[in-house]
């Protein structure tokens, strides 16, 4: 009885042991295929990029205007953080000084030669006035005792007496005439002395401006960022400018941006408005909060000459914290996590469950015993994980390897059982 018991179970169990290796053989398959189950959860696409610091705001120090070159005498250094009006920048003032002091020079002389022109002006009125004084007594006079009787005086006295009258009125009307005239002449030439002070006062203003524009100051709290010529230099003490020349740029580091690059080939989902975070590698323990700003059109070479295409990306970081500020700079290199897609409830499988037949992208799904490849629609994809929209249910177990191709024997071990060595 015990033996018969025996034999019965060894029976059922070589027959269990059979039917569980059925359930996991596939067409094709010498051995159990390894499977998993399809599950819900959140899905995360996430992409890392690196790049630079640069400012969304920047004020441009630049050469005054007013020269057609102009000379650096003082330039402060690369990178040097500055207080608002502080001086960055010095230019060369000598011609400046000299047009300052022409325009004094002119001013002085100007001015004397008015005070000049004023005297003389009042001598030459004085003495008209006394004239026109001295011809109205004279007519005063000669009107007083003009000889008029007839009987007392004789006809030729009598007309010698009108003609002193009228010489002196016309002596009185002449010299006010004179000094009418005199006046005139005065103030027209205090006029254009007045003209030469005022282009004597524009000329010392200008010169002032001039000179206080040869200082070109810090507009508010940052760093000098001076910008760099074709061959990669800096602006040197010594050169020669021209107006309107750019030395550099004060950024604002109470916003910054990063300009990020990101593989082609990982670019999908990249749009605007998405979340990033930006590490700085000088502040490795500070992760500052960005946005996605812009996105490239087109993906372009970063290296002439090598053919891996990038996607520009800049993200905007808005809110710099107070104790970052100061040792943010534009130029200095990041890294970027950008946030592609986020999903909370999501349907996704390993990336080697699925595979392509017949133009087609199938899994296959054990039912009744057996694998049985199922079209299927897919999302995206992340981190070994791909989304799948449509054709999969929550609970499936599908194939982590083609069940329809053999099995690929371990090193060492022989291809079959009856094979020998």
């Amino acid at each position: 009885m015990t033996r018969r018991r025996t034999a019965a179970l060894v029976l059922a169990g070589v027959a269990a042991l059979a039917v569980a290796a059925v359930q996991g053989l596939g067409p094709g398959r010498s051995g159990a295929v390894a499977s998993t189950s399809v599950r819900r959860g959140p899905f995360l696409r996430r992409v890392a990029a690196e790049g630079n610091l640069k400012a969304a705001r920047a004020t441009p120090l630049s050469s005054p205007g007013q020269e057609l070159t102009l000379k650096i005498a003082w330039l402060a250094d690369d990178g040097t953080a500055v207080k608002a009006g502080d001086v960055v920048a010095r230019f060369d003032a000598t011609e400046t000084e000299k047009k300052l002091v022409e325009g004094k020079e002119s001013r002085s002389t100007t001015t004397h030669r008015t005070g000049k022109t004023k005297a003389e002006a009042d001598a030459a009125l004085f003495g008209l006035d006394e004239d026109r004084t001295q011809a109205r007594r004279e007519f005063d006079a000669a009107r007083s005792f003009q000889r008029k009787d007839p009987e007392i005086f004789s006809r030729r006295e009598i007309i010698e007496a009108d003609i002193d009258v009228d010489v002196a009125a016309a002596r009185e009307e002449q010299a006010i005439r004179s000094r009418s005239s005199r006046e005139k002449l005065a103030r027209a030439d205090l006029d254009l002395l007045s003209i030469d002070s005022r282009k004597a006062d524009y000329r010392i203003t200008r010169a002032s401006e001039e000179l206080r524009a040869l200082e070109l100051r810090a507009p508010h709290d940052g760093f000098v960022v001076l910008t760099r010529d074709w061959r990669g230099e800096l602006p040197a003490i010594g050169q020669s400018v021209w107006s309107g020349f750019k030395l550099g740029e004060i950024p604002d580091v109470a916003s910054m941006e990063a300009e990020v690059w990101v593989l082609e080939a990982d670019a999908g989902g990249l749009a605007v408005g998405r979340p990033a975070e930006i590490i700085v590698e000088s502040m490795p323990g500070v992760i500052l909060k960005g946005t996605t700003k812009r996105v490239d059109g087109v993906p372009r070479q970063r290296v002439r000459g090598v053919p891996v295409q990038y996607y520009g990306v800049t993200v905007s970081i808005p809110a710099v914290p107070a104790e970052a500020r100061t040792r943010m700079k534009p130029g200095q290199r990041v890294q970027a996590t950008l946030l592609l897609d986020e999903r909370a409830d999501a349907l996704t499988v390993p990336r080697q469950a699925v595979f392509e037949r017949d133009g087609k992208i199938v899994v296959f799904r054990r039912s009744l015993g057996r694998w049985t490849p199922g079209e299927v629609a897919l999302g995206p994809a992340a981190l070994g994980r791909v989304v799948v929209e449509k054709g999969l249910a929550e609970g499936d177990v599908i194939a982590l390897v083609d069940p329809e191709k053999p099995a690929v024997a371990p090193a060492g071990s022989s291809a079959s059982p009856g094979a020998r060595p």
